[in-house]
């Protein structure tokens, strides 16, 4: 051994760069100065060495410890909150976050912090997609406006893949409650994006599933690894990712290339065809990219990739959504169905039995019901996370001054779980949102506010302001209808207790594995 040391000291070609190498990981790891306030250490111990480094794997961890530390011992002031893969943010107090909302994208950036958190450049085969969204004026406006002509075809494939999923047999059966919604979610949104019968096709739906499960585990991975060697790292780590991502091109080109043949056609001859324009989102996106002028925007590989971009951000929060809706109601009480499936069937019965933009809005105790379980079960821990760009850095209300390139947050569960503000915080009830809503005594727009689809300061499970998901209300109506299907036609075995939900990084997420026994309704 002494030989071999000796031999290594005698060449400084190969001493002089791993002593260099050494040096920086000991400095940039355990030596060098941090930029950010010095502010309390979440997850650190007192008179511990490299306190901030160990506190980022102790939180990482046990987020929900680290959590429930910031909001019981440092409420109203801010805090640092390391955790290794995502960085160390800074938490600011519960009392700041409509100034969060209220910082312009050119101070606090909400785009930047998604690019970084999801390794964009890396987990998405072409990353000017994201670098360039263009789609997200189609949700903000097109399919925003479209969800009142949507609902009789979200209703249509909510019954079919429902039914297909749950079975139609008439004595309780057990399944997977997390694993059926998935493939109910996949088809339903991607009857909107695609339409059918392509929303149908098993291949396409496998994909987009598989996307949407691979790039936040690739992503977080990526995260730990040591920058400069990520890019090499990343390489093989996202094989799976790109291959997904070509499969679900070749899959959904045929019908591009139809479409486009069809769009040329029509501008060729606008009076020649004058039926059978579909109403989804492929075609909006193809009139989007025709209307811009580039070639690039309308490839079936760009148009295929946009919607492959809209799986992954519909299908896994949807269905975390409605997976935690129906356990809660099958360990809740029968009484409360009871009183659900009153009202679907009640305000059915006043539209002549059809799904309609309408009967959706009158149906407060359905929508108290999906509103009350994503506050107790919401995905979203820390909110409004948000990257600091501008050049100056950023001075908070309570004196705070945090420098450019940091990450600022604010706390969400904490806020969801406060029984000052939900009393009664930590049980289900269903209907704690359609009362305050039938509470005739408080002005309408306070009323209002208590829909499931509207964020507030203390309901962030959407975000907050002007960078709240722009989906929102596609997605609430998707749900809604969803649920209300499975009420009205099925079933449940109530249970005793609810499988725990799990916490996976900084999000929560339901039991994935979790059963219930149902049946068809007679």
């Amino acid at each position: 051994m002494s030989g071999i040391i000796s031999q290594l000291i005698s060449r400084p070609a190969v001493v002089a760069p791993a002593v260099l190498l050494a040096s920086y990981l000991i400095y940039h790891l355990f030596l060098a100065p941090s930029k950010l306030p010095k502010l309390p250490i979440i997850g650190a111990r007192d008179g511990e060495w490299f306190p901030l480094l160990r506190a980022r794997w102790r939180n990482l961890a046990d987020f929900k410890s680290a959590v429930i530390e910031a909001d019981t011992q440092y409420r109203d002031t801010a805090v640092l909150l390391p955790i290794a893969g995502a960085g160390d943010m800074v938490l600011l107090p519960r009392s700041e976050i409509q100034f969060v909302t209220d910082q312009p994208d050119a101070v606090l950036n909400m785009h930047t912090q998604v690019l970084d958190s999801l390794q964009i450049d890396y987990t998405c085969t072409d990353p000017s997609l994201v670098h360039n969204p263009i789609h997200h004026k189609l949700i903000t406006t097109t399919l925003t406006n479209q969800v009142g002509n949507l609902v009789p075809d979200v209703a249509d494939e909510t019954a079919y893949s429902v039914d297909r999923q749950w079975g139609r047999g008439t004595e309780f059966h057990e399944l997977c409650v997390y694993d059926t919604m998935c493939h109910v979610i996949g088809a339903v949104t991607n009857r909107v994006f695609v339409g059918d019968p392509r929303c149908r096709d098993p291949e396409l739906l496998r994909l987009g599933m598989h996307y949407a499960k691979l790039v936040p585990v690739t992503a977080q991975f990526l995260r730990l690894v040591w920058r400069p060697v990520r890019p090499l790292v990343a390489f093989f780590a996202t094989i799976p990712i790109h291959l997904a991502t070509r499969r679900f091109e070749r899959v959904l080109a045929p019908e591009i290339e139809a479409r486009l043949a069809d769009y040329d056609a029509r501008q060729r001859d606008p009076e020649g065809k004058s039926e059978g324009v579909r109403n989804d989102f492929l075609q909006w996106s193809i009139r989007q990219a025709k209307e811009s002028g580039d070639p690039y925007m309308w490839r079936p590989a760009t148009l295929a990739g946009r919607i492959l971009l809209l799986n992954f951000a519909a299908i896994h929060t949807s269905s975390f959504s409605i997976t935690n809706a129906i356990l809660d109601l099958a360990t809740s009480r029968q009484e409360y169905i009871d009183e659900l499936r009153a009202e679907i069937e009640g305000v059915l019965a006043e539209f002549g039995g059809e799904w309609n933009k309408r009967a959706l809005a009158k149906m407060q105790k359905l929508d108290s019901v999906l509103r009350e379980s994503a506050r107790l079960n919401s995905f979203v821990t820390i909110g409004l996370s948000r990257r600091v760009v501008a050049q100056e850095g950023l001075t908070t209300p309570s004196g705070v001054k945090i420098p450019c390139g940091a990450t600022v947050t604010v706390p969400s569960y904490s806020v969801l779980q406060d029984d000052d503000i939900y009393p009664g915080a930590s049980e289900f009830q269903p209907f704690r949102f359609s009362d305050e809503r039938s509470d005739e005594s408080v002005e309408y727009v306070k009323r209002a506010a208590k829909s499931f689809a509207t964020t507030s300061k203390e309901y962030l499970a959407f975000g907050h302001g002007r960078n709240a998901c722009p989906g929102r209300f596609f997605a609430a109506n998707e749900l809604k209808l969803m649920l209300a299907h499975i009420v009205v036609n099925y079933d449940f075995e109530m249970q005793d207790s609810r499988p725990a939900n799990q916490w996976f990084g900084l999000n929560r997420v339901p039991p994935m594995k979790a059963t219930i026994r149902v049946r068809r309704r007679l």
